[in-house]
């Protein structure tokens, strides 16, 4: 039996190469037209030395969130994107306000609880989608809780005293209702989303725009007295059939089809297979009581096959952006004084996920 040693192959190298072959050795994989993109959210697009932050950590995709002030102008969206461009970077994704505290963007509340002036709210909506269409931009990801139930939060110690997030549905159940927000049923709120991705889902279309509703998350039975209408995965299912189109579409998150209790890889098939995945969030957690009880942890811990979820997302031709959101409590970063969604919980988050979007390209390459 012959050794192939260092030598061996170096001489094998040399002779091909003589010869005028070209080794197949395989390079790793990159992102590109056919592929998923990891993305992040980007604070300040005209920041130089954030876009540089960035791209060092392999990055070509952003997302920006809390986009406050509808309508947004042409002009206002051109000058995020021409100026993200400068730094190497693609704006893939822009995101309508929430608030900490739980509440909606004071504009899409009143679409949500259909207030009298809800026309107008989404007159305004629509003329975001069309300017949206006009600079390039091809996903606005966008909310429709009555209420987030971030009270139900709590912040607990995770490996080596990092922090992670835990919701139990009990510090929280008993809340009062908000008399700003008001109480609204399931079925209520679901006439409510309907008359909106009516009204401007077909204007999406027109400007080869993509709308991707993110699941409630928490993805709690009850938030301040209210239903909630995209907890469940009969909810994600009736969302696609209301107006079917590849402009309305779920932000898939793999983390909140745990807590609900789905499996997220056959969720993944069903929605990516369709195509009406808007975006992904990549992350994990712990689930102990469906909707109720789990801990939202690193992604190389917890229940979710990450790798198994990437895989089912490249097989099935899933072409936009996927986020490894929610970084965990870093002390590296609370040094830095960034705390929680720090540069180096970012980074070890996307560098995760990088791994294993590259693993499923190789993968795919060779069936």
């Amino acid at each position: 039996m012959s050794t192939i040693n260092r030598r061996t192959l170096l001489g094998t190298g040399a002779a091909l190469a003589a010869a005028g072959v070209t080794p197949a050795f395989a390079a790793m994989p990159q992102e590109g037209p056919d592929t998923p993109k990891l993305t992040m959210y980007i604070q300040d697009p005209m920041d130089e030395a954030e876009m540089r932050r960035l791209k060092q950590v392999g990055i070509n995709h952003v997302d920006i969130g809390n986009m406050r002030g509808q309508p947004w102008s042409e002009e206002y969206l051109r000058g995020m994107v021409d100026s993200l461009k400068k730094g190497g970077l693609e704006l893939g994704i822009v995101m309508t306000r929430w608030s900490l505290d739980g509440g909606m963007d004071p504009g899409m509340s009143k679409i949500v609880y259909a207030t009298p002036d809800r026309d107008q709210e989404i007159a305004r909506f629509k003329q975001s989608i069309v300017n949206a269409g006009k600079v390039g931009i091809p996903v606005i990801e966008y909310n429709f809780y009555n209420h987030r139930a971030v009270e139900g939060y709590k912040e607990i110690p995770g490996r080596g005293g990092s922090g992670l997030s835990d919701f139990n549905y009990e510090r929280m159940k008993d809340l009062p209702p908000i008399p700003s927000e008001g109480v609204h049923t399931h079925e209520q709120t679901w006439k409510n989303l309907e008359y909106f991705l009516k009204e401007v889902v077909p204007v999406a279309e027109k400007a080869g725009v993509r709308l991707s509703l993110h699941p409630n998350d928490p993805p709690s039975p009850m938030s301040r007295g209210s239903q909630q209408v995209m907890n469940s995965l009969a909810d994600w299912k009736r969302l696609i059939a209301v107006v079917d189109s590849p402009s309305n579409c779920l932000t898939y998150d793999c983390g909140v089809t745990r807590e609900i209790g789905e499996d997220p890889v056959a969720v993944a098939n069903y929605f990516a297979s369709r195509d009406r995945i808007g975006q992904v969030h990549f992350r994990n957690v712990i689930m102990r009581t469906p909707r109720l009880d789990y801990t939202e942890v690193a992604p190389d811990e917890g229940d979710n096959d990450m790798f198994a979820v990437m895989k089912a997302l490249v097989d099935n031709k899933y072409k936009l952006l996927i986020m490894p959101e929610h970084p965990r409590g870093l002390d590296a970063d609370k040094m830095l004084g960034r705390g929680w969604g720090g540069y180096t919980g970012w980074a070890y988050n996307i560098a995760y996920a990088k791994a294993m979007l590259q693993v499923a390209l190789m993968q795919r390459g060779r069936r």
